[in-house]
């Protein structure tokens, strides 16, 4: 029970990822499709018009991602109200592009960034890479400007983005996370690390690191969103009488620790921070949005928990998928049959979470169905009623369609959710931007919110600059 107790803990704390291959949560619309007639719910002629389209044309028409070169073309006029909710979804949200091109990182290696040096790519993955390479020289570019003397890393996990700040960089960094294990795993791969650089010296003595090189320095601390935490706070050396002047940071800072970084941002010893957040549906009611008077003026401003989960699916990658039309996305079909057999077998028991079951592509859906009862402790031999999954199983575009409507409004929550912590930030008299500074195909997750206690004028544009 403690192990659970802390697993849930530690997703609490950093939270489940919509990545690469997120496909619906446990509160996904898409999951009550035929329960609650969701197909339904649609005005007719917004049936009529997505009604029969393939995930390439979705991809295309709906969502406005169509492959390069290709050209748009509609079997049959939409009406205005669709057409409208699709352009004013794209008109308001942040635009996600950065600017800055991302194909050559990869080029040669789709899983060896060019732009990192070996040692600082093992054991990490090609989006975090990506990631902590963007966001770590982004905070160099924004300590040199600020005078910072020390970076605190808030939710450092592993310690990637803190060793390539620390020793690839030079930066003077403090790492907080809360999980003891994550640590202890993040202080063995710095050990690593130094003995890798060290060779690396060895065998091209006139590449030798000229700058400074400290270790990160590794605090377990658990941040209390609505408390002010002193470890932050304090200085790894003795300065001069003007004391720590100090930037925080955190990639991808689960839910409520996105709002503890900006909230820790009013204290004196700090001058800058750059916070990438996520898990928007872990945010605390009330508490954790709104954040700014401005937002919570706005008549309707409440999100539900619904409205910010999705708002945590990857949309470009999304559309990729629908693109190459991969029998994988009738795992949305497939699910939403399984809620019918659910309430049928157990009325109460709603949207339960159900692991992942692998290979769903290759399962009929009657079989997939079975284990997912028994994935959620009912029996997976209960007599089901294969015509009506037959039946389900025929309306899969709907079904991808409609999570495909869904997911179209997921850049525009983001967005409300992001301005109001620009403007939580701004009301308070601080100078604060959002930038794309990760590729949404690999990041999806890609806007820093950065902010200053003094202005940076245009020196803010540099921030999101690549390095030739």
């Amino acid at each position: 029970m403690r192990e659970q107790r802390q697993r849930r803990r530690r997703r609490r704390r950093r939270g489940g990822r919509r990545g690469r291959d997120a496909l619906p949560g446990p509160s996904s619309p898409v999951e009550e499709f035929f329960t609650d007639d969701l197909w339904g719910t649609l005005p007719g002629s917004w049936q009529e018009a997505l009604d029969g389209l393939n995930p390439p044309q979705l991809a295309t028409q709906l969502l406005g991602m169509p492959r390069e070169g290709e050209v748009v073309r509609y079997r049959s006029v939409w009406p205005l109200s669709l057409l409208a909710l699709k352009s004013t979804a794209c008109a308001l949200a942040f635009t996600r592009t950065p600017g800055f091109q991302t194909s050559s990182e990869f080029l040669e290696n789709p899983s060896q960034s060019s732009r990192l040096t070996a040692p600082f790519r093992k054991h990490v993955r090609p989006k975090k890479q990506h990631e902590i390479r963007r966001l770590g020289e982004l905070v160099k570019k924004l300590s040199d400007l600020t005078g910072c003397t020390q970076v605190v890393d808030i939710g450092s996990g592993q310690g990637h983005l803190s060793r390539f700040m620390s020793l690839g960089l030079g930066l003077m960094v403090k790492s907080i996370e809360g999980d003891q294990r994550l640590v202890e795993r993040a202080q063995r791969l710095d050990q690593e690390l130094l003995q890798a650089l060290e060779k690396e010296e060895k065998r091209h003595p006139q590449a030798v690191h000229a700058g400074p090189r400290h270790s990160p320095h590794h605090v377990v601390r658990w941040v209390e969103p609505t408390a002010l935490c002193q470890e932050l706070l304090l200085p790894l050396e003795t300065l001069p009488q003007s004391g720590a002047r100090l930037l925080l940071t955190g990639l991808h800072a689960c839910g409520d620790l996105s709002v503890a970084l900006l909230r820790h941002f009013s204290c004196p010893e700090v001058v800058a921070l750059a916070s990438v957040g996520c898990c928007y549906m872990k945010l605390s009611d009330p508490g954790g949005y709104p954040l700014s008077q401005w937002v919570a003026g706005l008549p309707g401003c409440e999100l539900p928990y619904r409205l910010r989960e999705g708002a945590c699916h990857a949309l470009e990658e999304y559309a990729k998928r629908l693109q190459k039309a991969g029998p994988g996305l009738r795992t949305h079909c497939y699910r939403a049959a399984l809620e019918t057999v659910i309430r049928g077998a157990r009325p109460e028991l709603r949207r339960p979470g159900v692991q992942g079951i692998p290979r769903v592509h290759e399962l009929k859906i009657e079989e997939y169905v079975q284990r997912g009862l028994q994935r959620v402790g009912l029996d997976p031999q209960l007599p089901l009623n294969l015509a009506a999954l037959r039946a389900h199983q025929a309306q899969e575009n709907r079904v991808v369609a409609f999570f495909s409507l869904a997911l179209l409004l997921a850049p525009l929550v983001e967005t409300l959710i992001l301005l109001d912590r620009l403007l939580h930030l701004q009301e308070q008299g601080f100078h604060a931007e959002l930038l794309p500074i990760f590729s949404p195909e690999l990041s999806p997750r890609n806007l820093v919110l950065v902010a200053t206690k003094r202005p940076l004028g245009e020196a803010f544009s540099l921030l999101e600059t690549e390095h030739s």
